[in-house]
């Protein structure tokens, strides 16, 4: 076996019997990286010298018995988090020169915990986006190639660089966040898990913020096994959040033999939509197929308001990143274009700084929120979001969990879909619902499409029962048997 084919779990215990050095571990990732991001793009920032000191001080600690699951376990680090003398860029040039004084809590639970950061990964400008293509650092390539074509594919977004350096073995895990799908959404399109926790589970302390009643960290790694193992070190409460849940986190790892069985597992009507591509709607059937087979009652369920979802998130996510990116004027931190006045500078700085898409939204939210259309649009948009919220309460009132589709289609190609945001937004269709609500969900890879390119099942939990989630997950990843490797990786 590759150094490159094991687990976080299986490295782990590699690990604790002294079979491997974390600075072997990490030398070989660094060697990964190296070779493969001139490629793929997945990194903005490499760390490999603080990498392999931290790979050092690793593996000190295992011979002092004093490890976690995770001390040496090299990570990428999505680059939306704020890490302590590394350059953070949010994917903007506006935020150019920033280099943070502080450390995110979610990084600094996982350097706690002994992991090692090789760099800091590409993602959408300010993660708006669902495709990578809004880097003001350049598109991040998906490692996954269609059968019998060489045509570059998006790997997602808006965590795609996480993605992508997980997919293509640069990294054993990752960090993500999801807004309206950043984490589920790429996994699905790279092959990989990734699980969206309740909204509070894991800290938003230090992560640069695009909507902050929506913005939530998780984990992306080849399996759910290890996506658990990320998840106990990343959550927690933090009295430096205000949105931070003080809620216990249990050990997710003890779910993950739980099985189904007697589980009742949702099936929403509405996420059957007009144009979803056939092969994701026969991959759900084959899950659901599994999940029964596996002992779990298929019910079918409504979740009515899912129809606004996309455009209850298209006025809120907006709305909060115009207020959120207003600090961003050349003034204290970041970039600065100089101009007549005061004024002068803010425009010119915020028209050099920040890409389309991120004006777009700026200017969109700020609409929404303007006298006269806050009623009509904001306020509006918030009691739809509430009943959306009601839909899954009374949902989980029936059902244990909820299976549908992750996203309508497998990763298209850098160039399609790039000329008409509407079409691009779509791509989040299933994902926002549960971001609107706050619920815990996870992408699960569970079959190729005709092309060769994988595609991934999403399942929704209660808010924190990330247990159940993981149950399921389990389940469903133990029938998929998904085994399928990109073309572009390290071997």
């Amino acid at each position: 076996m590759s150094i490159f084919d094991l687990t976080i779990a299986v490295a782990a215990r590699a690990l604790a019997a002294k079979q491997i050095s974390s600075v072997e571990l990490v030398t070989a990732y660094n060697g990964a990286v190296a070779a493969l991001n001139p490629r793929l793009n997945a990194f903005i920032t490499t760390t490999p010298d603080l990498a392999l000191a931290q790979a050092k001080a690793a593996d000190a600690r295992i011979a002092a018995g004093e490890a976690t699951p995770l001390t040496g376990i090299p990570l990428a680090m999505k680059d939306l988090f704020c890490t302590a003398g590394v350059r953070t860029t949010a994917a903007s040039k506006i935020l150019e020169p920033f280099i943070p004084p502080y450390e995110s809590t979610v990084s600094g639970k996982l350097k706690t915990a002994g992991a090692v950061m090789l760099g800091k990964a590409n993602l959408d400008e300010f993660a708006m986006g669902s495709s990578n293509i809004t880097s003001g650092y350049g598109p991040v390539e998906n490692p996954w190639k269609r059968t019998g074509s060489d045509a570059r594919l998006v790997p997602g977004g808006s965590s795609g660089g996480s993605a992508a350096a997980v997919a293509a073995r640069m990294a054993l895990g990752a960090t993500g966040t999801d807004t309206g799908g950043s984490i589920r959404q790429p996994a699905a399109f790279t092959g990989l898990a990734g699980i969206k926790p309740t909204y509070g589970r894991c800290s938003r302390y230090g992560i640069i913020a695009f909507a902050s009643s929506l913005d939530q960290a998780g984990p992306m790694a080849r399996n759910v096994e290890d996506c658990a193992l990320l998840l106990n070190a990343m959550a927690g409460f933090d009295e430096r959040d205000s949105t931070s849940a003080q809620r216990a986190v249990p050990d997710f790892t003890t779910a993950l033999n739980r099985g189904v069985k007697g589980l009742r597992i949702g099936i929403p009507a509405e996420y059957r939509l007009e144009g979803t591509n056939p092969e994701i709607l026969a991959l759900w059937d084959k899950g659901l197929a599994w999940l029964r087979a596996a002992g779990a009652e298929i019910v079918d369920i409504s979740l009515p308001h899912t129809q606004y979802g996309l455009p209850v998130y298209y006025i809120v996510a907006p709305a909060e990143a115009s207020s959120n990116l207003a600090r961003y004027d050349g003034v204290r931190f970041g970039a600065r274009v100089d101009g007549v006045d005061l004024i002068d500078m803010y425009e010119r700085t915020r028209a050099a700084g920040f890409g389309a898409e991120v004006k777009r939204r700026i200017m969109i939210g700020t609409y929404v929120l303007s006298h006269g259309y806050y009623d009509a649009y904001y306020l509006k948009a918030q009691k739809v979001r509430n009943l959306i919220l009601r839909d899954f309460t009374e949902a989980f009132a029936k059902v244990d969990a909820i299976l549908t589709p992750t996203a309508p289609s497998a990763a298209f190609g850098l160039g399609e879909k790039m000329d008409d945001p509407v079409t691009m937004y779509l791509n989040d269709v299933f994902t926002v619902p549960a971001s609107l609500a706050g619920v815990p969900a996870m992408s699960v890879p569970a079959g190729l499409s005709s092309e060769g390119l994988p595609l991934g099942l999403q399942v929704i939990g209660r808010h924190f029962d990330e247990e159940t989630v993981f149950a399921v997950s389990a389940a469903l990843e133990k029938a998929a048997g998904f085994t399928a490797l990109p073309e572009l990786r390290a071997k």
